[in-house]
């Protein structure tokens, strides 16, 4: 992003120089479909004399005046700045200013419905992208009050921070009526987290009532062709639970005006917090069937945006350094709230399962970094949004309640919102509440958790007797000679023993552990159980071992533990163990097909089904790949056939027998269940499904161009745009691989969400030698890429097509090439390449293992 970055010292500077008192911001969104106008009005306090700049990224600027007196536009608007120069005590400054609409999610996103023509827009700030939008200091801790004026066609909803006002008509454009918006000024904010939405959306209103006994108008909404599908009723219900649990648990009422909840398309992310505005991802209105793990996730979603009301946007970090304490904390008590006041009692499983898996991987990256990491600038602020600020984050947050206890925690909350309302905090600041409430010392602590990096493996040892009781038994702790910290942990170990069909816990102790080594009195005398887990319920944040007993136990019963959580640890630590080559891919195969059948959590299902695919397609070496495939595939349907009618897990596995089918019989039965020729009994074979299964006979060299053209004809919406991109993409040909290259590489007009589909089937492969061609053109095009394209784009464009099923020692070698010789480049991007050379790294060692077990057999066997 050249001439767009903005360092911490910049800004901190900046803010010893400026106090923002309020924005004026006029659009107009008449203009055409390129481009709009924008007249931003900043009142600001300054030092006298001193001179310091605004941010803004502009098609062009047409008017700067400043204390009334006009400045060049020439000379004081270049690189994404407006140079403000010899500032009075107080100030005036206005922009006027054309402003480009995006199709990548950043600023404000302009989209066209195939279904009906209509245009949306929705806005997204995080990190530096309101200056996309109006001229502003983009930075969180120079908070403002905002005024919204809005010009557009008057059939649209304009939807703002502030509860939207009444239209007044205003003429006509092009035969068009007009009409414009006036909002009030919104409470002191940041800019990051004001929003603008438009268009003509279906909106559905209710409202409830807070603690404090204000009405608090509710509202949702969606695009027109989409209303069908849209089950408001339930998302009310969701947000109320959440409203009275979330009032109750900080003991401080909902802090603004009204609470808009918007499932916009093509978003960049999957919800953002905006202030009483919340955008989402449109896949969360289903438009068919959908796994009970999506479910779970949107009600989760919906709370993890609305405890950012409180934290985040009521008291808001100072600078980008402390983004993980946003979403950390949105993530866990989201978490609690789900648990303990909606119908998904099991989310802590869910969150072992999936959350804590993505935190795992990125915390063993070379890219990992403190939770608490220094953000230099920007570009370092855009490369956090990972698994470490949101995952690992959340489950440090965790630990840090078992290590406080829940009441003190909750009390230091209040205390927190009591006393920064409105205002910008630090870390510090946050803790400094939880010690005055718990009487802990959190210095070391925050020292060791969120100063360092890295992850803890935690394994228990002991000696027998001859009687099978434990003679002497401790807790080992282990760290890389990376990243060596050992932490304190406070922790349970459960014990568990098979009980007829069943595999329970028996007992359970809960200990602080910090040393290397930390004997456990309490259990000698016990005996030996089943299965011992170390880290049971899941308190702290450590990847875990289990001992030989336990391993036979987790390989042979895993599908008879009776507690979801306990098996999603033990999912966790097979699924760690695979990728760390301490246990063979073809066994964790094994134990998953064999298992998978008796797993009830809907996301744990879905997380070891998608590391079924990474083991499958990059943990095998290439020789034994298309047997061990034929072989997940074969054990895939017959769980599908054992499966209840129209279950969870019957939909699960149908899918992802589909992504697996690579031999010719198995290709037939896809083409059965598209076409109707073959029924599994509850399965309804939707619109959405139907194309999931066209893209799969796609990869497998079963269907062609013309048949995906009929099926988009028969879909012409977005979401079938998108996946008729996907089905083109994964055509198993040259051909199709080349043109779908060549849209993403060749073009600069196509949208985020077009990218992401093109990227997702051009990685679906049974024949991997699809691929090798693009090595070189890949990393040959990440350079020009990362100069013509927005962050966004990038990420998705590495993401999507650098060939990662080729998991050789060629792409590894010519990667780590590319980064040797562009030591230099950006490090955002050095970031990205170094990640999936990481993980190319780790499948060939994970096939070395595999190979070493198949050489040592064929040796025993001869």
């Amino acid at each position: 992003m050249p001439g767009e970055n903005l360092t911490r010292a910049e800004a901190g500077e900046r803010a010893r120089l400026v106090s923002v008192e309020s924005y004026d911001v006029a659009l107009d969104l008449t203009t055409g479909p390129e481009t709009f106008a924008v007249v931003t009005t900043v009142r600001f306090a300054a030092r006298e004399g001193a001179s310091t700049f605004l941010d803004l990224i502009a098609e062009s600027v047409e008017h700067i005046e400043l204390n009334g007196e006009l400045l060049s536009s020439a000379s004081a608007f270049a690189d994404s700045r407006v140079q403000l120069p010899a500032l009075a005590a107080r100030n005036t400054v206005r922009i006027a200013s054309t402003q480009r609409y995006t199709n990548s999610g950043e600023g404000l996103h302009r989209f066209v419905d195939p279904a009906d023509g209509e245009v949306y827009l929705y806005s997204q700030f995080e990190v530096p992208d309101s200056r996309r939008m109006f001229a502003v200091f983009e930075q969180p801790d120079l908070k403002a009050t905002f005024r919204f004026t809005v010009t557009a066609p008057a059939h649209w909803e304009v939807v703002s921070t502030q509860p939207t006002p009444a239209r007044v008509a205003a003429g006509e454009k092009d035969g068009e009526a007009i009409a414009i918006w006036s909002f009030e000024p919104t409470q002191v904010l940041s800019s990051y987290i004001t929003a603008l939405v438009a268009g003509p959306y279906s909106v559905v209103r209710s409202e409830l009532t807070s603690s404090d006994g204000r009405t608090i108008p509710l509202g949702v909404f969606c695009r027109k062709s989409l209303r069908e599908h849209l089950d408001a009723d339930y998302i009310f219900e969701t947000t109320r639970r959440g409203f009275a649990f979330f009032e109750e648990l900080f003991g401080y009422p909902y802090p603004f005006d009204k609470y808009d909840q918007l499932f916009v398309p093509e978003h960049s992310a999957g919800a953002m917090e905006n202030v009483g505005a919340v955008t989402f991802i449109e896949e969360f209105v289903f438009r068919g069937r959908v796994t009970d793990a999506k479910r779970e996730g949107r009600v989760a979603t919906i709370l993890h945006e609305l405890a950012h009301m409180w934290f985040g946007n009521l008291v808001t970090m100072r600078w980008w350094n402390d983004l993980w304490l946003n979403e950390s904390f949105a993530d866990y008590v989201a978490t609690l709230a789900t648990v303990e006041a909606t119908e998904w009692t099991q989310c802590w499983a869910t969150s072992a399962s999936s959350d804590k898996a993505w935190a795992y991987r990125q915390d063993q990256l070379p890219s990992t970094h403190p939770i608490a990491a220094e953000v230099r600038d920007l570009e370092d602020a855009l490369t956090n949004f990972d698994g470490i600020t949101y995952a690992k984050g959340a489950s440090v947050l965790k630990q840090l309640v078992a290590w406080v206890g829940r009441e003190p925690f909750m009390r230091g909350l209040h205390d927190y919102f009591t006393k920064h309302h409105h205002a910008n905090t630090e870390l510090t600041d946050f803790l400094a509440e939880l010690e005055a409430q718990s009487g802990r010392d959190l210095t070391e602590w925050s020292a060791l958790w969120l100063e360092t990096a890295g992850v803890n493996t935690l394994r228990p040892v002991f000696e027998l007797d001859a009687s099978g009781r434990y003679t002497s038994f401790a807790i080992e702790q282990t760290a890389t000679s990376e990243h060596p910290t050992l932490r304190p942990h406070r922790i349970a170990i459960g014990l568990y023993a098979r009980q007829g069909d069943m595999v329970r816990r028996i007992h359970r102790i809960e200990r602080d552990i910090s040393a290397a080594h930390t004997p456990v009195p309490e259990l000698i005398g016990t005996v030996q159980p089943d299965l011992l887990l170390v880290n049971d319920d899941d308190l702290s944040f450590a990847k875990i071992r289990l001992d030989d007993r336990s391993l036979r136990t987790a390989a042979n019963h895993l599908g008879d533990i009776e507690d979801p959580l306990a098996r999603a640890l033990i999912w966790g630590t097979l699924w760690d163990a695979t990728r760390d080559a301490e246990l063979r891919a073809s066994h964790f195969i094994d134990i998953l097909l064999t298992h998978a059948g008796s797993e009830t959590n809907s996301t744990t299902l879905r997380t070891v089904l998608r590391q079924l695919g990474d083991a499958v397609a990059t943990y095998i070496p290439p020789r034994g790949r298309a047997t061990t495939r034929a072989h997940a595939a074969h054990a895939l349907w017959q769980l599908a056939n054992g499966a209840g009618e129209g279950s969870d897990s019957q939909f699960q596995f149908v899918t992802a027998f589909a992504q697996f089918a690579v031999s010719s019989g198995q290709l037939d039965l896809v083409q059965g269940l598209l076409d109707g020729t073959k029924v599994l009994a509850g399965l309804t074979i939707d619109t959405d499904l139907g194309w999931m299964l066209l893209t799969a006979l796609a990869a497998g060299g079963r269907a062609t161009e013309a048949q995906i053209a009929a099926r988009l004809a028969e879909d012409r919406t977005a979401a079938g745009e998108h996946a008729a991109a996907r089905a083109r993409a994964a055509l198993a040909t040259p051909e199709a691989k080349a043109r779908a290259w060549a849209t993403v590489f060749e073009r600069g007009d196509v949208s985020n969400h077009t990218i992401e589909a093109i990227g997702a089937g051009f990685l679906q492969v049974h024949d991997v030698t699809l691929l090798e061609p693009y090595i070189e053109p890949f990393l040959n095009a990440l350079l020009p890429v990362w100069e013509s394209r927005t962050y966004v784009i990038v990420e998705q464009i590495v993401e999507g097509f650098y060939p990662s099923p080729l998991a050789n020692v060629e792409l590894a070698r010519a990667t780590r090439t590319w980064l040797d010789a562009h030591q230099d480049a950006p490090e955002p991007l050095r970031r990205m390449v170094s990640e999936h050379l990481s993980d190319t790294e780790r499948a060939l060692e994970a096939q070395a293992r595999e190979r070493q077990h198949t050489t040592s057999k064929v040796e025993v066997d001869a």
